[in-house]
């Protein structure tokens, strides 16, 4: 979790708020306006920003920034009112008591899809709230139980599927170099693509084979090795040679 505490980005050390003591869950907020996304060096103004207009609010009456906490694009937590302070952004004291609030940086133009550094934010504030606030299990959107559009349609779909932690990005695997052709192996030759074919042996665990290199010049190391691993695969007879053909290639490249 990368939290951000009040005093870090500028604000009183504490919030004012009124104390609470446990709540039923969390309400998930968007800011309804339009928002560009931006360096996250400009994030900390941003949040700074909504206390300073929360404060100057002419019918509110808000003692400080309405959220517990705000999380923005690139998945920091901004410490707002924080744990165990109630809320004021819920849309009614009933409602302020019932959930905290969490702020994503979210606009209703501009930055409109959360990414996945938000959302895994936001799951940490989530979780933070209940470790520190004593939070129950319930996340919902602020448009559950008020008449409002927030947290925006991407955000509340989110929310209804359970609000999940984002799965890590996946590394595609990269994909086998092209088979060179059998003339490439076998006595008398030499050239980088038996350098290449040796270091995968090696790195597959066939390296016994080699009392030196490997390098790129043919040697009965190289027949030893890739015969080794072509029987590893079940292969025997001319299958198993110890000269690589197509197969044997995508196989040893492959893993």
């Amino acid at each position: 979790m990368q939290l951000v505490r009040r005093a870090a980005y500028g604000l009183p050390p504490t919030s004012p708020a009124a104390r609470i003591t446990r709540t039923r869950g969390v309400k998930i907020h968007y800011l309804g306006t339009p928002y560009d996304s931006r360096p996250h060096n400009q994030c900390s103004a941003y949040v700074r920003s909504i206390r300073a207009a929360h404060l100057a609010h002419p019918t509110e009456d808000y003692v400080d920034i309405a959220y517990n906490a705000a999380v923005c694009e690139h998945g920091y937590v901004y410490e707002g009112r924080g744990p165990g302070r109630r809320t004021g952004a819920n849309g009614s004291a009933a409602l302020n008591s019932a959930h905290y609030a969490v702020l994503a940086l979210l606009g209703k133009a501009g930055l409109t899809v959360p990414p996945p550094a938000m959302l895994g934010g936001l799951r940490d504030a989530i979780e933070w709230l209940r470790d520190e606030g004593k939070a129950g299990d319930e996340i919902r959107g602020h448009r559950d139980g008020h008449a409002t559009l927030c947290p925006g349609p991407e955000l509340y779909a989110w929310v209804k599927k359970g609000a999940p932690r984002p799965k890590p990005p996946t590394t595609p695997k990269p994909k086998p170099p092209p088979f060179p052709g059998r003339a490439r192996f076998g006595p008398g030759q030499s050239n980088p693509h038996i350098t290449r074919l040796g270091e995968r042996l090696v790195a597959r665990g066939y390296g016994r084979h080699y009392a030196e290199g490997p390098g790129p010049r043919w040697t009965d190391a190289d027949r030893r090795a890739v015969a080794a691993f072509q029987r590893a695969q079940g292969w025997t007879g001319p299958e198993a040679d110890g000269y690589p053909g197509p197969e044997t290639w995508r196989r040893l490249f492959a893993a």
